[in-house]
């Protein structure tokens, strides 16, 4: 079995961080894991010799959730329950997705951050090629302010999590620029189907309707639709993923 630089297995959800090592990965305190495990958020370690408990990437992605949900104003009772409703038996991978799905309808965040704020919400120390890995990702950008960053909080955990992908960073750009680009054609191609299918034949029916109540009633509808149409995107990126590397390995 191979490890990664910070003691987590690859290709392998083995757990095999302390709690001191999970805490720096996930950028909180060991207290903060040790009351969410008293509390029931997360699982508890795999025991390991010397009575060390040892935490893998489920640790991690569930870390991950619940400081996403904190984000979006839940507290932890509300977070307790919300986590009881998923199956207990969701994969580090699962969970990732999840958060994604929470994450994509939250208002975009940015900050602006000093470096070692930005190091410890990205659970790690970050060299120059680090920073500029990351600002060309679209993660970070410089300010006016020498050493302070303007931070994408939606991007960020996952910017650091590529830094450590053994895949060239022209790679990761080009993959970046191919998703971009077609989710951007997904959303005006869905954007337009639902102008022409769904506002202008309200605008029709209701045209004796102030313009100002139009447009209030389709932003309510629009908001209200935004979580199904990203899960419903994720849903069908991943499934349509999942078949392409299928065909691809059967041809190796």
């Amino acid at each position: 079995m191979t490890t990664d630089t910070e003691g987590v297995a690859t290709g392998t959800d083995e757990p095999t961080l302390t709690v001191d090592e999970l805490a720096a990965r996930a950028g909180v305190t060991v207290r903060t894991i040790r009351f969410y495990s008293t509390k029931g958020l997360l699982p508890p370690p795999v025991i390991g010799p010397r009575r060390v408990g040892h935490y893998g990437q489920e640790h991690l992605s569930r870390l991950a959730l619940i400081e996403e949900l904190q984000h979006q104003g839940m507290t932890l009772a509300a977070i307790e329950r919300y986590l009881e409703q998923l199956p207990a038996d969701l994969s580090a991978h699962d969970l990732a997705i999840h958060r994604a799905l929470v994450a994509s309808w939250a208002p975009d965040s940015a900050e602006d951050v000093p470096r070692g704020e930005l190091e410890r919400r990205a659970g790690r120390a970050l060299g120059d090629e680090d920073l500029e890995r990351l600002a060309a990702m679209g993660v970070v950008a410089g300010t006016e302010t020498v050493g302070t960053y303007r931070v994408d909080l939606g991007l960020l955990r996952l910017g650091v999590q590529l830094l450590d992908v053994p895949i060239a960073h022209e790679t990761i750009l080009a993959a970046r620029t191919v998703l971009l680009e077609h989710t951007r054609s997904a959303a005006g191609e869905l954007s337009r189907l639902f102008r022409d299918e769904v506002w202008s034949p309200y605008r029709e029916r209701e045209s004796d309707t102030e313009d100002a109540e139009q447009v209030a009633a389709m932003r309510s509808l629009s908001a209200h639709m935004q979580p199904m149409v990203v899960q419903a995107l994720v849903t069908a990126f991943q499934r349509s993923l999942k078949e392409e590397l299928r065909e691809w390995l059967k041809e190796d």
